[in-house]
């Protein structure tokens, strides 16, 4: 068996990583300005979509200028999962800290870029190719930074409580995408259509520069996790007393060992992120085609902007409660209803999408992001579970990326091509549902962590008390365990 049930054995108080709270916040927010910095670029992305095609395209027919743009956007998905081979390793070997840090300052460097980027009017042809290379270097960057984000919260965080702080990861991750939406929302409504083409849309892609700054200075006053520094001592008395002198931290080889673990966390995070870009991504251009194919309902640009934002606000206040739930009735409770809601629940949601009232539209979006939520409040805390500390940053990087590139960040290339091609507006629907089942038979292979040390590490608490506490309740459940075999 893999993941949490390995770490069911006798422990003493002793044991257990002591972690101050005020550390453990820091450490927080130290991870999830990078989240902030990758989901502003998305927001203004998706948001801007229309106008980045005007400036980076020649003059297209309308579908296929939508899948070439779309396709810009898919296509930083694509190294994604190169990034996760070079930079999950790497944290495993020199640190989480450190390559955070470096990500961070290669995606601000990206988003930054392409706000200088000459357009189609100016030096023709290169103008798309020089955004690819943009969207590509924010794609190989980003490819290093959510795993491993992901894997220093949850080495920081208590055993007790890695539910909430996980998912604070996520809250990050909206409040990003919301201030990009926002800003692109306000721009696209202040300025006039010439004044978004000429100089406006450049704008918001000048402000992840300084967030980036932002998210360097606060991860460089940061020691490493302390899982990962006990297991960095471990490594170097292992050296000391090895005749070779080899260390065996974070050894490439031992990452597809894991492949239980890897296909169990595909399949999770294609659930989850298939929902998240059908939101985020492409659901922004969806009421155009609802417009053209259905010659009724639907709403205009802007009203699906604001739509989009409330979605999103009441997502981003309500995903700390089902972290913190998460903590009470367990992980795979939470994502079990996310499952169960995609399967049951896409059909009405796009039906109310397609609707005449302003209303119905809202109640869609709003079933699509509350089951979005499922998987956002629980997965920064499950998918570390699933691996050892030896490799944890290494495995889940690549296992992370490879189905985000092949299944989430495609979703609006597929369905813009899938619309295009039969003219049915139900296809986002039968996708979520699909994406649904494949997250229920995944779930099933998943072992429970909520309480429990991660795999290879050391129990981890907040204070001497609750260690105490700890170590009773997982002797208990070791005792039960083995009683019962």
């Amino acid at each position: 068996m893999f993941g949490p049930d390995n770490v069911r054995r006798r422990w003493s108080v002793d044991d257990v990583t002591v972690t101050k709270p005020s550390v453990i916040k820091r450490a927080i927010g130290a991870a999830a300005i990078g989240n902030i910095t990758e989901w502003y670029d998305f927001g203004v992305y998706a948001y801007l979509q229309v106008t980045i095609e005007k400036v980076f395209l020649p003059d297209l027919d309308g579908a296929l200028g939508s899948i070439i743009t779309a396709a810009l956007f898919a296509v930083a998905f694509l190294v994604r999962p190169i990034g996760g081979m070079v930079f999950g390793p790497l944290s495993d070997k020199i640190g989480r800290n450190k390559v955070l840090s470096m990500t961070m300052i290669m995606m601000a460097l990206g988003t930054f870029a392409i706000g200088i980027l000459p357009g189609y009017q100016t030096v023709g042809l290169w103008a798309p190719f020089l955004l690819l290379a943009c969207r590509l270097l924010q794609g190989f960057s980003t490819g290093g930074e959510y795993g491993n984000a992901m894997t220093f919260i949850s080495e920081y965080a208590p055993d007790r409580r890695r539910g909430f702080f996980g998912s604070l990861l996520e809250v990050g991750t909206f409040t990003g995408y919301l201030f990009g939406a926002t800003i692109a929302t306000v721009m696209t409504g202040v300025l006039s259509n010439e004044q978004m083409l000429s100089w406006g849309w450049r704008l918001p892609f000048f402000v992840a520069l300084p967030l980036g700054l932002v998210g360097v200075y606060l991860r460089t006053k940061l020691a490493d996790t302390p899982a990962y520094l006990a297991l960095e001592k471990e490594a170097e008395q292992a050296e000391k007393a090895s005749k070779s002198g080899e260390k065996k931290k974070g050894e490439f080889k031992n990452i597809f060992k894991l492949w239980p673990s890897m296909l169990v966390c595909v399949g999770l995070v294609l659930a989850w992120n298939v929902t998240n870009y059908m939101l985020t991504s492409y659901i922004p251009t969806y009421f155009t085609a609802v417009r053209d194919i259905q010659g009724s309902g639907g709403v205009s640009d802007l009203t699906s902007s604001i739509l989009q934002i409330i979605v999103m606000a009441v997502c981003l206040a309500t995903i700390p409660l089902l972290g913190r739930l998460s903590d009470r009735v367990g992980r795979k409770a939470v994502i079990a209803t996310g499952s169960i809601a995609l399967i049951v629940l896409s059909v009405p949601s796009i039906l109310l999408i397609r609707g005449h009232s302003d209303i119905t539209v809202m109640f869609g979006l709003l079933i699509m992001g509350l089951s979005l939520i499922c998987f956002s409040s629980t997965m920064p805390s499950t998918l570390p579970s699933l691996f050892p500390t030896l490799v944890r940053a290494g495995a889940l990087s690549i296992a992370f990326n490879i189905s985000i590139s092949l299944f989430g960040g495609t979703t609006s290339t597929v369905m813009s091509s899938l619309i295009g091609a039969t003219g049915n507006l139900m296809w986002p629907a039968y996708y979520l549902m699909i994406a649904g089942a494949i997250g229920l038979v995944a779930l099933f292979f998943t072992p429970e962590s909520n309480g429990r040390p991660l795999w290879g590490s050391s129990p981890a608490a907040e204070s001497k008390p609750e260690a105490v506490e700890h170590v009773a309740d997982l002797n208990r459940e070791y005792e039960m365990a083995k009683a019962d075999s």
